[in-house]
């Protein structure tokens, strides 16, 4: 059986508000270029399809473009709820979705209802999918005593929940069978890709990898956005992110997991690159020799930070140079201090240019344009003040 594992395509995010659905558009494309040509029979989505719980429209337009495209490959798709996604949501197309060829779990069920997914792949072979949604801690009493018949202890450990419930799903995994798991989740020891939510990821919600039983052909993970391979009893992997979603995550590799396993053998993983996205890159320097950069960074998105004192105009200058840059910032050794003294006599024999002079001499901003456009705005503000007492 051959096995495509993908996660947390966050279809939808933006970059300090720059849209980037065509290259979400081109990644999802790639990604179903491959389950097409390395003929694939079960794509395994593992969480996170959106960026938020409310897409727009452009964005679940997209994804259920590329849902339907890959189960037009003639693999089996399944996908499950991230705590990017609004779960309740995406079950409430699983009836379209069927059609479709797309299996969806969005919220953690039972075996009975749909929490393994069983399934016979076009080559013949079988497979069990149990599907672990992201659980939060709100909800994972309430699901450890419907999945797993726990009792409705509000004290328990959140990992002793996710126990119960990965051990009543993966309960009577076949010996005839492929048997997978996947899961939306933070793993003891997984290293994180830069961007992800913090408060869904610390240790509070994170669990150790000998929940997954060793009978486990290979565990899909997702939520984690950087490519690795967890010391597991079973193949436990995370396959990242197929795109960097924040300059947090510039130097991780973007890949989808090919997996190739028998009901006899172990899994096989290979990594396929995946390129369409582009790249991010911080860059630092004074204006000057940020310059010289502008052929190396090609289409990169950049992050720059300026080796100079602010000033007005600064900002421009640079995108007039990096037309990618996303984001421009101030080392913060060029970074003005500030302090908090009030000027002598509290101000109020001098006036608003004076002051603001000062202000900007405090902050080690020396630029005559800046003081030409305070006194016109000051001239304007008092001149309609002026006119609206008459």
């Amino acid at each position: 059986m051959r096995i495509l594992h993908t996660a947390d395509w966050h279809v939808g995010k933006t970059l300090k508000g720059h849209s980037r659905l065509d290259e979400q558009r081109a990644v999802l494309g790639e990604i179903i270029g491959v389950a097409r040509e390395q003929e694939v029979d079960l794509v395994v989505v593992a969480g996170d399809l959106y960026d938020t719980a409310a897409p727009n429209a452009a964005a679940q337009q997209l994804v259920v473009q590329a849902l339907t495209a890959l189960a037009g490959t003639g693999a089996k798709v399944v996908v499950i709820g991230g705590n990017h996604d609004h779960g309740a949501t995406l079950d409430a197309y699983r009836q379209f979705a069927a059609a479709a060829g797309v299996t969806i779990v969005g919220t953690v069920r039972t075996k009975e209802h749909g929490g393994v997914v069983e399934m016979v792949t076009r080559g013949g072979e079988k497979a069990n999918i149990a599907a672990l949604p992201f659980l939060s801690q709100r909800y994972a009493v309430r699901a450890a005593e419907l999945v797993a018949k726990l009792p409705a202890e509000h004290n328990a450990d959140y990992d002793q929940q996710l126990r119960g419930i990965v051990g009543s799903l993966t309960d009577g995994f076949a010996t005839d069978s492929v048997n997978l798991v996947a899961a939306h989740l933070t793993v003891l020891g997984g290293e994180f890709g830069g961007g992800e939510r913090m408060a869904q990821s610390i240790f509070e919600y994170a669990v150790p990898a000998a929940i997954f039983p060793a009978d486990t052909h290979y565990v899909a993970l997702g939520h984690l956005h950087r490519r690795q391979k967890l010391a597991a009893p079973a193949p436990v992997h995370y396959s990242g992110s197929p795109l960097a979603v924040d300059f947090g995550e510039q130097a991780n590799t973007s890949v989808v997991c090919l997996v190739e396993a028998t009901a006899t053998t172990p899994a096989r993983v290979t990594d396929i690159p995946i390129t369409s996205g582009r790249g991010l890159r911080t860059v630092t320097g004074t204006v000057d020799e940020l310059a010289a950069l502008r052929d190396a960074v090609g289409e990169d998105y950049l992050r720059v930070t300026v080796r100079e004192p602010a000033r007005a105009g600064l900002r421009e200058d640079v995108t007039a140079l990096l037309p990618n840059a996303l984001e421009v910032r101030i080392d913060p050794e060029f970074a003005a201090q500030v302090t908090a003294s009030r000027p002598e006599g509290g101000g109020t024999d001098r006036n608003p240019s004076e002051l603001f002079g000062e202000y900007c001499r405090d902050r080690a901003v020396a630029d005559p344009r800046l003081d030409a456009l305070f006194a016109r705005l000051h001239d304007k503000v008092t001149s309609a003040d002026a006119g609206g007492a008459g």
